[in-house]
């Protein structure tokens, strides 16, 4: 399987945390005003950079087609009745139990990315397996190109599935690239994994039923 690694994003948000004191950088990348730690997201379509941004800024691309920015969503999405099989996912030939799938608007194709220690790596994804995954859940079909993500957390025993702005999708992977030690990721990472989900599983909107996704 051919993998890529996609490292842009995730550095950014490497970069971002880094940083102190955090007064420091907490400031909208477009019109330079202070921001909280709580602040929205934009993406950078040509770049595939994270953007901080102030609400008015930010409220500019609400529904943006075709521009520089995306506006990245708020909302998680719990996804506790989605339909697939331990066959469904086999079929899409992952090397890992950890990943979020979506749609590049500039490839023109579904993404299949994977965290790693070195970042975040592409996997080729079968579509047609995709594709009967998506028939059987509706759900599924409402994710906003670029934006937000089909994040599947099947590490262990754990069966967990959202609807993720991509933002949170890419602090994953940062998160376990700079905590990861040796071969296997040590005890560390993997009780951050189980931090990064349960805090996820704190803000989500849980659906059960097909429904219209909010991006505000």
């Amino acid at each position: 399987m051919k993998t890529s690694v996609l490292p842009t994003v995730a550095a950014r948000l490497r970069e971002l945390s880094r940083r102190s004191p955090p007064s420091s950088w907490e400031r909208c990348e477009l019109c330079r005003i202070s921001l909280g730690p709580e602040h929205r997201h934009l993406f950078e379509m040509q770049t595939r950079r994270i953007v901080c941004a102030c609400e008015a800024c930010a409220l500019r691309f609400q529904n943006a087609i075709g521009g520089r920015f995306k506006l990245i969503p708020r909302d998680v999405i719990a996804l506790p009745s989605l339909r697939i099989t331990e066959a469904d996912w086999e079929t899409l030939a992952l090397p890992i139990n950890l990943v979020f799938i979506f749609h590049n608007s500039l490839l023109g194709k579904v993404v299949a990315m994977y965290p790693s220690p070195a970042g975040a790596t592409e996997s080729l994804l079968p579509l047609p397996a995709w594709a009967t995954i998506v028939t059987e859940n509706p759900a599924l079909e409402t994710m906003e190109a670029d934006v937000q993500a089909f994040l599947a957390n099947r590490v262990g025993s754990t069966r967990k599935y959202f609807l993720a702005p991509i933002d949170v999708c890419y602090e994953l992977v940062g998160m376990i690239r700079l905590n990861w030690r040796g071969l296997s990721g040590g005890e560390t990472v993997w009780n951050k994994v189980e931090e990064f989900f349960a805090a996820l599983d704190a803000r989500a909107i849980s659906v059960t039923a097909p429904m219209e996704v909010c991006h505000a």
